[in-house]
């Protein structure tokens, strides 16, 4: 058992992260970042929560780059094979629910 205060949460570099849990296969994890990650399809699904902090989601569908602004408490579902890349408007706290080794 443990408490997490995510908003106090900072790694010591962008993307970094804290396993929070891997249950079966499937990890929970908190990520600090202030920088864009990269384009990538996960290995699998994905469920991405913002919980400090603003991200421009960026998602290709039907070949056609699309985005998205995710607010404090909003969840971007990367469906399997969805390309997509998070872009931080300045800081912010990330929960991210995937394939454990996923990209």
């Amino acid at each position: 058992m443990r408490v997490i205060e995510s908003k106090n949460f900072k790694a010591d570099r962008s993307w970094g992260s804290l396993q929070i849990a891997n249950m079966n296969g499937v990890t929970t994890s908190l990520h600090w970042t202030n920088t864009p990650y990269k384009w990538h399809t996960n290995e699998g699904e994905e469920v991405f929560v913002v919980l400090h902090g603003q991200v421009k989601m960026f998602y290709k569908k039907d070949h056609e780059e699309k985005s998205v602004i995710l607010n404090n408490g909003d969840i971007f579902f990367a469906s399997n094979g969805t390309e997509h890349v998070a872009h931080p408007i300045g800081e912010a706290r990330i929960l991210v629910v995937e394939i454990e080794n996923s990209i």
